[in-house]
Parts: structure tokens; sequence; C-alpha cells
């Protein structure tokens, strides 16, 4: 977690596979899967980004993603700060 006087940052990162590049625009799309081939339990739904992206959009957070083949993931939701008044 990251912290400024305007935001609070969440960071999840992984040291799996990694996402290739053209995937990235994609990741927080309903149901969108890298590996389509995958089945479902060994891949999951797609759901879950999504659900990040659109629990974030209520809070009205932004998402981020970063990715490198072979080297991991990390995930980032910025939070606005609720100003004091």
């Amino acid at each position: 977690m990251r912290e400024s006087p305007a935001t609070v940052e969440l960071r999840v990162s992984d040291q799996g596979v990694g996402i290739p590049a053209e995937a990235l625009p994609h990741v927080f799309e309903l149901f969108f899967r890298v590996d389509s081939s995958r089945s479902r339990a060994s891949g999951g739904a797609g759901l879950g980004l999504s659900l990040v992206k659109a629990i974030a959009d209520l809070h009205g957070a932004r998402c981020s993603i970063a990715s490198e083949p072979g080297a991991g993931t990390t995930v980032s939701v910025v939070f606005p700060k609720p100003r004091a008044g």
C-alpha cells in the first residue's frame, strides 16, 4: 500500500507466467481470459479483474496493470481520499 495526500494505492503482485503485451488492454473486460484454450477448472472464468475494475469504478478509483511474460504481473488500484469538509 502506498499513500499520498490525495490517494491510497493498493498493489497486488505475483511472480507467475506474466501476460503478453497484446492482452493487457483487455484484462479488465468481462470474461476475458489470456489463454482461452485452458479449461475453466485450471484457468478461471475471466471474472476477477473485471470485478476489481467495477468495484474500483464505483469508488472513483483507477486500475492499471503491468506485466512481463516470464516475470509476473502487478495490478494497481488507486483510490482517491475523501475530501475533508
